[in-house]
């Protein structure tokens, strides 16, 4: 049974080969896609909705996450003062901690220059980074044994 499948498959497909049946294929890569201005301005928008709530704010900030890119800080900024629209200040604290480790191995040069850009909209929202709250350090952590003396 199966030997008569192979054998049956083997010259169905060397009939094909022989006919000279081409394919045709298509360019994906050929769309532009959307300027980095638009998509800023996409987000912007998404997160600055009057009516939007938690669930959507994490929806959001899991879709940027998801790409290959470190949100710029005019959209962090828009996704802040949403948190505090519905008045979650944890979401802003795991939102600032997550845009910190989507910096990656680049983090000295990118996570200072962010916080930067944020500041002004940190202060007027009240919200402390995690270094301010003391989070990148371990909070449980033991000294090292071997380097105690």
């Amino acid at each position: 049974m199966f030997r008569a499948l192979v054998v049956r498959g083997a010259t169905t497909f060397q009939a094909v080969s022989k006919s000279g049946l081409r394919t045709s294929s298509r360019f994906m890569s050929a769309d532009k896609g959307v300027s980095e201005e638009e998509f800023d301005k996409r987000y912007e928008a998404y997160f600055n909705r009057p009516d939007i709530d938690g669930w959507e704010i994490r929806k959001g900030m899991s879709d940027l996450f998801g790409m290959d890119l470190v949100p710029e800080p005019v959209i962090v900024a828009a996704a802040l003062r949403a948190c505090r629209r519905v008045n979650d200040y944890s979401l802003t604290t795991r939102i600032l901690e997550s845009v910190k480790v989507k910096c990656g191995n680049k983090q000295g040069e990118i996570w200072p220059y962010i916080v930067q850009e944020l500041r002004p909209t940190l202060d007027e929202l009240g919200i402390a980074t995690p270094e301010e709250m003391g989070y990148d350090q371990p909070e449980l952590a033991l000294p090292n044994p071997y380097e105690i003396h």
